[in-house]
């Protein structure tokens, strides 16, 4: 399909008002009616928006889904969470039958991880799931800080788990992952929410191109949070008795100069300075150097090694997502 710019002509009335005319396709698509009054916002490239959506907040997205063929609760699960992101308000599930009990556990559970939904209304193989949360509630900002400070914890506490033995640690931050999951997804819908909406976008003070900097962010977050659990899980599998105290020393090492470039990331993004990002990416091979240097005899520990693989690995990788949220960052400065 070709694309094709109508073009109007300015026109003067009275003694400091000027007008344009109006496509009649546009007029008769959107119902707009003589005195009806519509939305006139200004856009930083120059460019004017006009909508017959005065207030946008107040759009409802419907997503229905048919559950009479669900024979898995993961499946439904997955449906439910993209519908969420993709900024569906209102999600209405129905069955020609009563439910089975895997659905409304699905439902419940779902409800309580993701941010913003809750039942409105239900009956025996109807329910209404309505979100209740106002985007300008959660600006992109705050989200990612909390991101920041919830990977940054697990990480620290996986690793404290390595170097103490004490397991309880780990459990700890494997229960924190759906904590980390939750902001991912509220982010993405976020996203999708202001991407078709620009006058909610200008709400919040961010650009589109910001949006979907904080989108990329926030999925190199959530990977880093992914690697502290799978930290935590290889402690589970160790004994700590058993483990060279050399090797932990080493490997606490390479832990704290990951977290480094992780807390760099961060100052770099709240100082918006590009200088400090670039030192970040920089300073990555330092820490793959070091990752590098950590040898251990499989001999003595064989049973271990491949748990103690992993780790080494998870620390390396949360590093290097750290310096690609830090070419991130400068990509958004640019």
């Amino acid at each position: 399909m070709s694309f094709h710019i109508e073009t109007r002509k300015v026109q003067k009335t009275g003694g400091s008002s000027y007008i344009i005319s109006l496509p009649k396709v546009w007029i008769d698509k959107h119902h707009v009616e003589i005195n009806d009054t519509l939305g006139i916002l200004s856009q930083p490239d120059g460019n004017l928006l006009i909508t017959p959506q005065i207030d946008t907040e107040k759009m409802i997205k419907v997503k229905e889904i048919i559950v009479d063929d669900f024979k898995d609760d993961n499946y439904l699960y997955r449906i439910l969470i993209g519908t969420y992101i993709m900024g569906f308000s209102k999600i209405v599930i129905k069955s020609s039958k009563k439910f089975e009990p895997f659905i409304r556990e699905c439902i419940t559970n779902f409800t309580q991880i993701a941010i913003g939904p809750e039942v409105v209304e239900e009956s025996s193989n109807f329910i209404i799931i309505k979100d209740l949360l106002n985007p300008t509630e959660m600006p992109f900002e705050k989200t990612i800080k909390r991101m920041y400070i919830l990977v940054h914890d697990m990480h620290e506490d996986a690793i404290k788990a390595f170097e103490t033995g004490d397991k309880n640690f780990a459990e700890e931050v494997i229960k924190r992952d759906n904590d980390v999951d939750r902001l991912l997804w509220l982010i993405g819908r976020q996203s999708h929410i202001v991407l078709r909406d620009i006058i909610l976008c200008q709400k919040m003070g961010i650009t589109l191109e910001q949006a979907s900097h904080y989108h990329s962010m926030s999925k190199f977050l959530e990977r880093i949070g992914d690697h502290a659990v799978r930290i935590a899980k290889n402690v589970l599998l160790l004994d700590y008795n058993k483990i060279d105290k050399d090797l932990i020393k080493n490997i606490l090492n390479s832990s704290k100069i990951s977290l480094t470039l992780l807390d760099k990331s961060l100052d770099a993004w709240l100082q918006k300075s590009i200088i400090l990002a670039n030192e970040n990416i920089e300073a990555i091979k330092e820490l793959i150097q070091s990752t590098e240097k950590i040898t251990f005899n499989t001999t003595n520990i064989a049973e271990f090694s491949i748990a103690i693989g992993y780790i080494i690995e998870s620390i390396r990788r949360t590093g290097e997502y750290a310096g690609d949220i830090s070419e991130i960052i400068i990509n958004n400065l640019v």
